[in-house]
This record gives structure tokens, sequence and C-alpha cells, in this order.
């Protein structure tokens, strides 16, 4: 099994106790990640804060080879689901392209980072294992 953890993470990685992907028996899963910016901060506007999840998708998913083409599983928590999913699904739309990963969104009180509204967790083919 290789745990996976970006050089921008180390420093929580140790405070938390969590790898960044995890791969194993051909897949990578990834841990959650929120809309948060690199420096701590959240950007009041949904859609930004989306993106920013996005992206912060792609980085982890790069640490093994991997795209969002490779996810075959994505679990969205939302902190105000119904309010805001049509945002999140135009820009899950930029992101993830047929044939679709299965998905599940799940509305919750909290998320760890104050003031996020989404956490991605993802599952996806591992590529290196092909």
């Amino acid at each position: 099994m290789d745990h996976l953890l970006s050089p921008a993470h180390a420093a929580l990685g140790a405070q938390w106790a969590f790898s960044d992907v995890v791969a194993a028996s051909g897949l990578l899963l990834c841990s959650g990640v929120t809309g948060a910016r690199p420096d701590g901060n959240v950007d009041d506007d949904p859609a930004t804060q989306f993106e920013t999840a996005f992206a912060h998708l792609g980085r982890a998913l790069a640490l093994a080879g991997a795209t969002t083409a490779d996810v075959v599983e994505l679990t969205t928590y939302h902190v105000g689901l119904r309010e805001h999913l049509e945002t999140f699904a135009a820009v899950k739309a930029r992101h993830v392209a047929a044939p679709y990963p299965a998905w599940s969104a799940i509305g919750v009180a909290e998320l760890a980072v104050p003031g996020t509204l989404v956490e991605l967790r993802a599952v996806a083919r591992d590529p290196r294992s092909r």
C-alpha cells in the first residue's frame, strides 16, 4: 500500500494523522478536501469554494498520476446542500465528465474547516496498476 501526502500537507498530515491518497488493490482512496485556500482562508462565494475544492482533488489525484477521469466514486458533504446544489452541480460538470462516477451528496451541519461549504471524497482507479 502506498500512502501519498503532498509536501504542502506534511504538517497537517502529521497533526491529524492522514494521507492525501492511499493506493490499495488498484484503487486510490482520497481523503476529503474542502474549498479552503492554501492559506486556510475561505472565499465567501460558493462557486469559488467549489472550484477550489476540485482543484485540491485534482492535485491529490495527481500525486498518483491520476485525474478526475479516473474517479469511480465521488462522495460530497455539503453545508447548505439544497441552497448550493445547483451551483455545485454546475462546477462539478466542469470537472467530471462521462462516463460519470457514482455520486452521493450528503447534507451536514458543519465541516472541519470553519466556513467551508463542501468536502469532496473520491475513490479512483490507480493508473499505475493497469
